[in-house]
C-alpha cells in the first residue's frame, strides 16, 4: 500500500481527561488508518473510546479534554494536515466540508425550532459561494438521493414532525452536502428499526460507490459491522485488541473479547438456555463445551408450548383500540383520526412470554400503555385474571398496580437523579404500604440489588453514578419490588450494548423462574425477541398482523410484513 492510498493516518493517540479525581483515560495509544474508498468498522462496548476517538479526528470534544501523545494526520488535496494543531478557525474549513459526521441519535442531531431544510442549506452556505436559492436546490437533490419522500413537505417541516428514520436521511444528506473526503458515522442506526437500518445501510453503501466518499462506521453490533465495513477495528478499555479484514475478524477472531462480542448477539439460527457474555470469554478458554450454554432442541421448544397452553389464562385483551385526534376543524371537531391501536384482540397464558414486535410507529408501546391502563382506552376490554382492568376503582387498580408492572426502554429517563437508588426501589413499598417497617423495607431492597447482579454498597449512590446496564438493574429492581406477576419490558434492552443486553436477558429469564412470572416482551429487534419469547405477534399499523410460536414465525413466517422484517435483520 503505497502513502497515497490513506486518507486518514492516526499514530499513538491518547485521549484523556481532566476532572476532580484526576484523569481518566479514555483513549491509550491507538493507531490505524483510513484508506480513500473504504469503510472502517470500529466495534467496542460503551466507555471503549470508539466515539472519543471520532470526535477527537473533529476536535469536537470538551476542554476537559487533552491529548498527551499521538497525531491525527489528515490528507487533504493541499497536502498532509496535522488536527491537533489546527486552531479553530482553520478546524472550521475542516468540519463538515471535508470531514463530516453523522451522530448516533438523529432526534437530538437537529435544532428542533428550525425547519429541516433550512438547517441543510445553511451548511452549504457556511462553505460554498452559492445564494440561498441554490443552496436550496441543492438541498432538495440531496433529499432525493437520500430516498425521502415528499421533498418540499420534507425541506419545511421541523424535526419533531418527522420519524426517526427520515431525520437520520436528513442527517446524512446535511454529512454529505459538501462532498466530504471522510464521513464519520457515530452509532447511526442503533435506535432505528431494522427495516430502516437495512435501509440505511444500503444508503450508505450507495453513496461511497458514487462519490468514493471514505467512512468511518462506529457501532456496538457486529451484524451491521459485518454488512458494511471493509476492514474492523474492536476496541477495549480505550486500546485496539484486534483489527483486520471484515472476514477475518468475523471467521477467525482472535482475541477473547472480539469472541465475546460475536457470541453475546442472540443467535437466530439455534435457541439458547442462556446467552454467553463478555465475562464468560474473558474468564475461559472452553466456552463451547460449558453446559450452561446449551442449546434448547426443537422438540423440548414445543413440549414447553404445549404445557404453556395448558395453563390458566392470565391475559385476554377483547377489541383494543385506542385513537388519536389528527386533523381538527375550525370549531375543535376532529376531522381525521390516527388509529394507533385499533381493534385489537388476543389471550395469553399465566408463565408465558409473549414477544410483540413491528417497526417504530406499529403501536407497540400505545398498546403496551392501555393494558396497564396507563393510557385510557377508547374502546375495548382488558381482562386480567377474571378482572376488567377498565371497570376498577382508583382504589381497585392501585392495589392491582402490585401484580402489573412495566419496565420502560430509557434507564436514564426512568430513574430521579436527585434520588438514591435504594430510595428509588424502595418507594413503590411505601406507596403499597408492604413490610412493617423501613429497616425491613431496607432489607429486601438490599435483596433486590443483590438479586439483579448489584451490591449492598450501591444502596447509597445516585443514579449518575452507574452505567446504563446498571441503571437498567435498578428499574427492574424497582419493577420487582412490588412482587408482580406480569411485566410488560417496553423496549428495555433497546438502548443497550450486545453485552449488557446479553447480561439483561439473561437475568429477565432468570427471574421469571425464580419468581414465576409472565412477559409481554415489546421490541423491534427480531433476534433479541425469538430469544427470550415463546409465542411471538407481530404489530403493524396498529394491527397484530400475524401470531405464532417463536420457531414457527421465524422459520415459516406467513406475512409478507413478517418477512420483510425477518429479512432486514443483520446476520
Amino acid at each position: 500500500m503505497s502513502k497515497t492510498d490513506k486518507i486518514l493516518d492516526i499514530d499513538n493517540l491518547s485521549v484523556h481527561f481532566k476532572g476532580e479525581q484526576g484523569h481518566t483515560i479514555a483513549v491509550d495509544g491507538i493507531s490505524f488508518f483510513l484508506r480513500k474508498g473504504e469503510t472502517l468498522g470500529i466495534v467496542g462496548e460503551s466507555g471503549s473510546g470508539k466515539s472519543v476517538t471520532a470526535l477527537s479526528i473533529l476536535q469536537l470534544l470538551t476542554k476537559s479534554a487533552h491529548y498527551p501523545t499521538g497525531t491525527i494526520q489528515f490528507h487533504s488535496e493541499q497536502g498532509p494536515v496535522e488536527i491537533l494543531s489546527l486552531e479553530e478557525k482553520e478546524l472550521l474549513k475542516i468540519r463538515g466540508n471535508q470531514i463530516s459526521m453523522i451522530f448516533q441519535n438523529p432526534m437530538n442531531s437537529l435544532n428542533p425550532s428550525h425547519r429541516c431544510g433550512h438547517q441543510v442549506r445553511e451548511a452549504i452556505l457556511l462553505h460554498q459561494d452559492v445564494d440561498k436559492a441554490e443552496a436550496k436546490n441543492q438541498v432538495l437533490d440531496l433529499f432525493k438521493k437520500v430516498e425521502l419522500p415528499d421533498i418540499e413537505r420534507i425541506y419545511n417541516a421541523y424535526p419533531h414532525q418527522l420519524s426517526g428514520g427520515q431525520i437520520q436521511r436528513i442527517m446524512i444528506a446535511m454529512a454529505l452536502s459538501c462532498h466530504p473526503k471522510i464521513v464519520i458515522a457515530d452509532e447511526p442506526t442503533t435506535a432505528l428499526d431494522v427495516t430502516v437500518q437495512k435501509s440505511i445501510i444500503k444508503l450508505l453503501s450507495d453513496i461511497r460507490e458514487e462519490y468514493g466518499t471514505a467512512t468511518i462506521f462506529i457501532s456496538h453490533d457486529l451484524g451491521v459491522i459485518k454488512e458494511i465495513a471493509d476492514r474492523v477495528i474492536v476496541m477495549y478499555k480505550g486500546k485496539i485488541v484486534e483489527q483486520g479484514s471484515s472476514e477475518q475478524i468475523f471467521s477467525q477472531p482472535k482475541h477473547a473479547y472480539t469472541k465475546g462480542l460475536i457470541a453475546c448477539r442472540p443467535p437466530l439460527d439455534k435457541r439458547m438456555h442462556r446467552l454467553p457474555t463478555i465475562e464468560d470469554f474473558m474468564g475461559t478458554d472452553d466456552i463451547v463445551n460449558n453446559p450452561k450454554f446449551r442449546t434448547i432442541s426443537k422438540s423440548d421448544f414445543e413440549a414447553r408450548i404445549k404445557k404453556l397452553d395448558q395453563n390458566e389464562t392470565l391475559l385476554e385483551v377483547k377489541n383494543l383500540s385506542k385513537h388519536y385526534p389528527k386533523t381538527k376543524g375550525l370549531f375543535g371537531n376532529v376531522k381525521e383520526w390516527t388509529y394507533a391501536v385499533n381493534d385489537v384482540s388476543f389471550t395469553m397464558k399465566k408463565g408465558e412470554t409473549l414477544g410483540l414486535v413491528g417497526e417504530s410507529g406499529s403501536g407497540k408501546s400505545t398498546l403496551g400503555k392501555t393494558i396497564l391502563n396507563l393510557i385510557p382506552a377508547t374502546n375495548g376490554e382488558v381482562i386480567y385474571k377474571g378482572q376488567n382492568v377498565f371497570n376498577l376503582s382508583k382504589r381497585e387498580m392501585k392495589s392491582l398496580r402490585k401484580n402489573y408492572q412495566i419496565i420502560f426502554q430509557n434507564p436514564y429517563a426512568s430513574l430521579n437523579p436527585r434520588m438514591k437508588i435504594g430510595t428509588a426501589i424502595m418507594e413503590p413499598m411505601i406507596v403499597h404500604d408492604l413490610h412493617e417497617n423501613k429497616n425491613i423495607r431496607k432489607q429486601k431492597t438490599i435483596d433486590l440489588l443483590e438479586t439483579v447482579g448489584l451490591s449492598a454498597d450501591h444502596y447509597e449512590r445516585y443514579p449518575h453514578q452507574f452505567s446504563g446496564g446498571q441503571r437498567q438493574r435498578i428499574c427492574i429492581a424497582r419493577t420487582l419490588s412490588l412482587n408482580p406477576e406480569f411485566i410488560i419490558c417496553d423496549e428495555c434492552v433497546s438502548a443497550l450494548d450486545v453485552s449488557v443486553q446479553a447480561q439483561i436477558l439473561n437475568l429477565l429469564s432468570e427471574l421469571k423462574t425464580q419468581f414465576d412470572l409472565s412477559y409481554i416482551f415489546i421490541s423491534h429487534d427480531l433476534s433479541v425477541v425469538k430469544h427470550i419469547s415463546d409465542n411471538i405477534m407481530v404489530m403493524q399499523h396498529g394491527k397484530i398482523v400475524e401470531r405464532n410460536n417463536a420457531e414457527a414465525l421465524f422459520s415459516n413466517p406467513q406475512e409478507v410484513y413478517t418477512q420483510n422484517l425477518l429479512n432486514a435483520i443483520p446476520r
